[in-house]
This record gives structure tokens, C-alpha cells and sequence, in this order.
């Protein structure tokens, strides 16, 4: 077997021809060509007959043999007839890179996997160089319309930075993966989604679930006024755990110094637990705070009651316990969960609708979670385009394979 068919075989790219090789300081350096002798154009992706000028350009491959490796061609500039004067095509790399598409795949394989300075290390690269390979894998390899077929989507804000720095994540509950993110979390922020949906798409969303950020629902609401809007079953039990710690506080701060006041000292998270999960000594405390604090009691009633009503399994059941349980806030002479009463009641269909669907916001705080675990492991990003293009690599549903594989399927 020749030096060059061996090489070819190495280099697993069946889109080119290797003229000659030579070993250097900088690893190996492999002259290669098109197997196609007729230019095209990289713009348009046409044949072009008229050539303009020709410069030798070098292209990072994978390594082996603990060597690096770089691909060399005269590239030739040609004249199209609609883009002008441009670079011509090449098969194995995008016409703004400096990098193989293998090697690129490569890089963001293990960008899903690992942080950027393990992957800057492994493959001799700059950190932000791993970002812009990533975008560009993204754009490459990741479906070309996300917004499309779109009925059931998920809406949630993330903070990624301090200073209150946001984005605002789309998701799909059919298929599980992020279709859309932009920074920021106020209505006009969501304006863009739709802007991008268009409306003829936007008049096919069925269901939305989300937590109870007006400005997301002011934008709903004006332009996809069909959808069902489901709010989140986690953050509208939230509202009563909070108006449980409120009363609380303001229970110890009254009975500060009294026997009464030592009654209820540390069981914050005993009143927050589910009554199955406590144990014989939270159990105990929670005896006491029945004896000593109605007040406090009656505001953990409410809070355990108002959990059992998601539980139903027909809309109008589960309405008219609702409604049973907004009555009794009301006249609980407790303020905090007067406030969550008005609260259910201005969205009392918006928190029906998880009965009605069984959905919640759970696909999209579990993608959330992914995407915070992404920021940790480069801690932080120094900008929202970043992050947004690693949460389209790891969280869009893109899979890729891993170098050795995809070598072994692209060997001629």
C-alpha cells in the first residue's frame, strides 16, 4: 500500500485526494485536493468555470500518532456569476473555518460531555474557539426549522448571570428539547418567539405552561389568545408554601421570648414537609405547634389542602374544592394566603388547566437544570450568545457520535 492510500485511510475523508505529505515542527502536513476537478462555488454551492486567483490555506484535522495534523490545498478563488468573487467550496470543511468538519464534530462532542478547558486542553485550541465550533455544528447538523409543528410548548425564565441576567427558554413537550431561547424575560422578549413562529404557526398552539409571570402571560394572551395557558402545579404550590413561611415569621416575631414563641422555633421545614414524611420527632413538633399556635396550624392546613385539590382527577371536582379553598383563605384572617386567594382566583383556569392535561413545567425546569449544570461546568459565561449556543448543542436533541465512530463509518 502507498504512503498517500494509507494516508487517505487515516485521515477517513472520502472527498478528497492526498497528492503528498511531509513531517514538520508542527505535526504532520497532508497536500490534499477535491476528488472533483471543477470548482464550486461556496455561496451558492454552483459549478463555476472562471477562476481568479489561487492561495495555499491549511485546515486542522484530528491527530494521530500524537501528532497534529493539518490538511493543505492551493484553495482557488473563483468568479460566480451571483456571488461574486469567492472561495471556492471544499468538501471537507465550511468555507469560514480554519478546522475539518471531523475535527468539528469532534470538538463538539466533547463539549456536550466536558467543560471548555478540558476540551481546549485535549485538542489544543483556544477556549472561545470551542464556542464558535459548537455555533457551528449547531448550524450544520441541527434541524433547520425548531419552531416547526410546534402544539405543546413550555415557557421558563433562567438566570445566568448576577445582576439579574436572563433568558427566556422555549420548549417543546412533545419532542423534550429547547427549540427557542433569547435573552431577557419581559414580553417583548417573548414578542420575539412569536415574530419568529410567524402567525399562522402561532394559531396552532394547543397548550402553554408556564409560571405566573404576567408579562409572559400579557404576550400569550395577545398572540396566541387560542392556546390553553397550564400554569406550573410547582410554582402554584409555591404560593402557599410562602404564605406559610410568612405566617410563621410573623408568629415568632409576636411570640418572641414566650413559651409559645419556643414552641415554633425550628419548624420551618417540618410545616413544609409532606405529613407521610415526617418522622416520630417532626411529628412532635408538629403536635405542638397544634396546641400552642392555631394560627400557625391553620395556615399549614391550608397549605396541605390546597395540594390534595391538584390531585383530582375531574376539571369540575377539582374547581369546586378550589373554590371551597379560596373561601376559606379568604376568611382565614391570615393575609398571606388572602393574597394567594385573589391570586388563584384572577388564573383560576390557568391553574385548573394541569388537571385538565396532566402537564406541568416539569420538561422545562429539567432542561433548566441541564442548562445550569452547562454554566457550571465553564463557569459562567462572559455573554447570553454563548450559553445560548451551548444550550442548542446539549439540549435541542442534536446527537452526535464520538471521533473514533464517525472515523470508522467515513474510511473509505
Amino acid at each position: 500500500m502507498r504512503a498517500t492510500t494509507l494516508l487517505l485511510h487515516l485521515l477517513g475523508l472520502k472527498t478528497l485526494r492526498v497528492l503528498s505529505f511531509e513531517v514538520g515542527d508542527f505535526g504532520l502536513v497532508v497536500d490534499v485536493a477535491p476528488r472533483t476537478r471543477r470548482p464550486y462555488c461556496s455561496g451558492c454551492g454552483r459549478p463555476v468555470r472562471r477562476l481568479y486567483d489561487r492561495r495555499v490555506r491549511t485546515w486542522r484535522h484530528l491527530d494521530f500518532a500524537g501528532m497534529a495534523v493539518h490538511l493543505r490545498y492551493g484553495l482557488r478563488r473563483v468568479e460566480c456569476k451571483r456571488c461574486g468573487i469567492v472561495s471556492e467550496l471544499v468538501p471537507w470543511a465550511e468555507h469560514n473555518s480554519g478546522f475539518t468538519r471531523a475535527f468539528e464534530e469532534a470538538v463538539a462532542w466533547m463539549a456536550q460531555r466536558m467543560d471548555q478547558s478540558s476540551v481546549c486542553a485535549l485538542m489544543g485550541i483556544a477556549w472561545r474557539t470551542v464556542g464558535r465550533i459548537a455555533a457551528r455544528v449547531v448550524e450544520r447538523l441541527g434541524p433547520t426549522d425548531r419552531l416547526d409543528g410546534l402544539t405543546h410548548i413550555g415557557i421558563d425564565e433562567l438566570s445566568y448571570r448576577r445582576h439579574h441576567k436572563y433568558l427566556t427558554v422555549v420548549t417543546d413537550h412533545l419532542r423534550g428539547r429547547v427549540v427557542w431561547v433569547a435573552e431577557g424575560r419581559s414580553a417583548d422578549t417573548l414578542g420575539k418567539f412569536f415574530d419568529a413562529l410567524g402567525d399562522e404557526r402561532a394559531a396552532k398552539l394547543k397548550v402553554v405552561t408556564l409560571d405566573m409571570c404576567e408579562a409572559y402571560i400579557g404576550a400569550l394572551q395577545k398572540r396566541a389568545p387560542q392556546a390553553k395557558l397550564v400554569f406550573d402545579r410547582f410554582h402554584v404550590q409555591r404560593l402557599a408554601h410562602d404564605a406559610l413561611d410568612a405566617v410563621r415569621r410573623a408568629q415568632v416575631r409576636e411570640r418572641k421570648g414566650t413559651p409559645e414563641g419556643k414552641a415554633i422555633k425550628k419548624t420551618r421545614f417540618v410545616l413544609q414537609k409532606r405529613p407521610w414524611r415526617l418522622n416520630l420527632d417532626e411529628e412532635e413538633r408538629l403536635s405542638a405547634v397544634q396546641r400552642t399556635n392555631q394560627a400557625l396550624y391553620r395556615a399549614y392546613l391550608l397549605k396541605e389542602s390546597l395540594a390534595t385539590v391538584f390531585d383530582e382527577p375531574v376539571v369540575e371536582i377539582a374547581r369546586e374544592r378550589l373554590r371551597q379553598w379560596m373561601a376559606w383563605a379568604t376568611r382565614s384572617r391570615l393575609a398571606p394566603f388572602r393574597k394567594v386567594a385573589r391570586t388563584l382566583r384572577r388564573h383560576l383556569d390557568g391553574v385548573l388547566g394541569y388537571v385538565a392535561t396532566g402537564l406541568s413545567n416539569a420538561r422545562a425546569e429539567g432542561l433548566n437544570g441541564k442548562i445550569r449544570t452547562i454554566t457550571r461546568r465553564a463557569y459562567g459565561f462572559h455573554d447570553a450568545s454563548s450559553l445560548i449556543g451551548f444550550i442548542f448543542l446539549c439540549c435541542s436533541g442534536l446527537t452526535l457520535q464520538p471521533p473514533q465512530e464517525r472515523l470508522r463509518l467515513a474510511r473509505p
